[in-house]
C-alpha cells in the first residue's frame, strides 16, 4: 500500500488529488462523474450529463458555433472539470450521510453537476464580443456564465431550473453578496454552498496552484485592473506583482474560510470525509499549501515554484479529442470516446 507521503510525491500535475483522475481530459472526467452518479442515484438518466459534458468540450475547445474557445490560463477547462468531479464528490458525501427527507434528489444534483461544469463559462468570449481576452469579465463573469447555463438548461429538460440556476452559479464568485443571493429552498441553498465549496476546494488543491497563482492568475487580473500599475479611472489594484500575489494569498485564505467555507457555506466541504471514508485530501493538500507559503516567508527552506503545467485551453482540448476547427460531428466523437 502507498503511504500519503508517496502519494503527495508521485502526485502528477494534471490529476486529481488522488492521482487517479486526469482532470484535464473531459473525457476522463466525465467517466468518474458519470459512475458516481450511478452509484448515487441508481438507474439514473445520465443524458443530460453526457449532454453537458459534450456541450462543454464544444464551449471550450473554441468548436461552438458563435464563440471563440477558452483563452484564459488560470480559470481554464482543467479548473471546471477539476470544480465538477469535486461537486460530484461531495453530492456523494453529502446523500450517503443525511437522512432520506433531507437527500437532494437526483434531479437537484445532476443539476449541481452541470452548474459546476459551466460556473465558468463566462470567461470564454463570444465571437461578436470586443474583448481580446476572456480575462477581461472577470468581474463579470459570473452573470454571463448563467447567461450561458440559462441557455442550455431547455436543451436537457432543465427549463423549469434556469431561473434558481442564474442565482446559484454565484455562490462560486463576488460579484453578487452572499446574502443576496436569491434561493429560498434549503435544499437549493445546500447545492449552491458544495458548488461554491467544490470552485474552492479545487483550485487550491491543485498540485501547481502556486505556480498558477504567481504565473496565470496574475495575468488574468492585470487584463481586468485588479493587479499590476493604477489605470485613470479604475479602483486602485489589489496587487503590484506577482510575489505580492502569493504573499497573500495564506490571509486571502484564511479570510476565505472564515467567511465562505466555515462561514456562509456551513463547512459543507465536511462532507468529503464522508466521501474518502475518513480524511479529506483536498484539505491535505491545501494545507501543505499555505505551510509552504509561511516557510518561504520565514526564510525555512521550501521547495522552488518550477512546477509547468500546461494551461487547457482551446487548443488543447481540440487536440485531446482529435478536432480541427468546428465540427458538426463533435457530439458523436465524444460519444464514442466515452463507450470506448
Amino acid at each position: 500500500m502507498i503511504c500519503d507521503e508517496e502519494m503527495k510525491k508521485r502526485r502528477r500535475n494534471h490529476f486529481d488529488v488522488t492521482d487517479r483522475v486526469r482532470i484535464s481530459h473531459v473525457v476522463d472526467v466525465r467517466q468518474a462523474c458519470a459512475s458516481l452518479l450511478e452509484r448515487i442515484y441508481p438507474n439514473v438518466d445520465l443524458r443530460p450529463v453526457d449532454m453537458a459534458f459534450d456541450m462543454f468540450a464544444r464551449l471550450y475547445s473554441g468548436t461552438l458555433p458563435g464563440y471563440v474557445g477558452c483563452d484564459t490560463w488560470y480559470h481554464d477547462a482543467q479548473h471546471s472539470l477539476d470544480c465538477t468531479l469535486a461537486t460530484t464528490r461531495l453530492l456523494h458525501g453529502y446523500e450517503s450521510s443525511v437522512v432520506e427527507s433531507e437527500r437532494l434528489g437526483a434531479r437537484r444534483g445532476i443539476l449541481g453537476v452541470i452548474i459546476a461544469l459551466f460556473h465558468d463559462a463566462g470567461y470564454i468570449r463570444r465571437t461578436d464580443d470586443k474583448a481580446r481576452n476572456g480575462a477581461e469579465y472577470t468581474l463579470t463573469h459570473v452573470h454571463r456564465s448563467g447567461e450561458f447555463l440559462a441557455s442550455f438548461l431547455p436543451m436537457v429538460g432543465f427549463s423549469a431550473e434556469t431561473g434558481l440556476t442564474r442565482q446559484l452559479v454565484h455562490f462560486t464568485g463576488f460579484e453578487v453578496a452572499l446574502d443576496r443571493i436569491q434561493v429560498s429552498d434549503p435544499k437549493d441553498r445546500i447545492l449552491g454552498f458544495m458548488i461554491g465549496t467544490a470552485d474552492i476546494l479545487a483550485q487550491t488543491s491543485d498540485r501547481c496552484y502556486l505556480e498558477k497563482c504567481r504565473d496565470y492568475l496574475y495575468r488574468e487580473f492585470e487584463i481586468c485592473g485588479l493587479a499590476g500599475a493604477l489605470r485613470n479611472g479604475r479602483p486602485k489594484p489589489l496587487y503590484t506583482s506577482p510575489e505580492a500575489l502569493l504573499h497573500g494569498t495564506p490571509e486571502f485564505t484564511r479570510k476565505l474560510w472564515a467567511e465562505r467555507m466555515d462561514g456562509y457555506f456551513q463547512g459543507v466541504y465536511r462532507y468529503m470525509d464522508a466521501y474518502f471514508g475518513g480524511g479529506n485530501p483536498y484539505m491535505e493538500q491545501i494545507a501543505e499549501h499555505i505551510n509552504h507559503i509561511a516557510k518561504a516567508g520565514r526564510g525555512r527552506r521550501a521547495r522552488q515554484l518550477n512546477r509547468r503545467p500546461r494551461v487547457i485551453d482551446a487548443a488543447e482540448i481540440r487536440e485531446q479529442l482529435g478536432l480541427k476547427g468546428r465540427d458538426t460531428q463533435h457530439e458523436s466523437r465524444i460519444s464514442t470516446r466515452v463507450a470506448a
